[in-house]
């Protein structure tokens, strides 16, 4: 139909801790949605999944961002801005961006917070 019904799933670790609501019919979602979670000390990655919901069958995989903690690790006051969409199935070409905010809350590490904000996507 030329749209899609976006929703946005954020995984810890491969763990899934957020998820959007669904933008039904369209292809350039607002969510501007703002969540603060636990971080765990061990945390090796935030994976932002795009995905299309489909009442009919499995929801699809639009794209994914990977922000690991090396990269937090470059931008101490967190990181803010476009980032293109990567393919989860190879043989799948992705196109897209998703507009977000991640940002590792609180000096020590036993009691640092996430804060991830999902904007937007086009």
């Amino acid at each position: 139909t030329g749209s899609s019904d976006p929703y946005c799933i954020v995984k810890i670790d491969n763990e899934a801790i957020i998820r959007t609501a669904t933008v039904w019919k369209t292809l350039s979602p607002f969510w501007g949605e703002e969540y603060e979670v636990h971080l765990q000390p061990t945390f090796h990655s935030i994976s932002i999944y795009v995905m299309d919901e489909d009442a009919l069958s499995r929801d699809d995989v639009i794209g994914k961002v990977c922000i690991t903690r090396d990269m937090l690790a470059e931008h101490p006051k967190g990181y803010s801005g476009w980032v293109s969409l990567s393919e989860v199935d190879p043989d799948e070409e992705v196109q897209g961006e998703i507009h977000l905010s991640v940002e590792v809350l609180g000096g020590q590490v036993s009691r640092r917070l996430l804060r991830c904000t999902v904007l937007e996507a086009r």
